[in-house]
């Protein structure tokens, strides 16, 4: 979910009047700042990239696999990238009971 600035006791009129989340027109994206780069390289806070192009496509996507069976899953998805050519990477997840590719 992209992270915004707003009012949260404005929100709170908005959402007791009956409005939700998504139409709160009071809101702005955050900007991705060296501060947010670094607290997410220390720990601090979890930051996810959603590249979408203007026409809704993406050039790049990250699996996350983490249930009991992650390691077949993984597997199974990297075997996918290659036999259609889609450069991969796998990487253990930081509790090491998952992966991401």
């Amino acid at each position: 979910m992209p992270d915004y600035s707003y009012d949260p006791y404005h929100y709170r009129l908005h959402k007791a009047n009956g409005g939700t989340y998504s139409n709160y027109n009071h809101k702005s994206f955050l900007h991705l700042s060296e501060i947010e780069i670094s607290k997410h390289l220390q720990g601090l806070q979890q930051n996810g990239i959603y590249p979408l192009l203007q026409d809704n496509t993406s050039w790049f996507l990250v699996a996350d696999f983490d249930k009991s069976d992650w390691q077949r899953q993984a597997l199974k998805f990297l075997e996918g990238c290659r036999s259609k050519n889609v450069p991969d990477y796998l990487e253990r997840s930081r509790s090491g009971n998952g992966a991401h590719v």
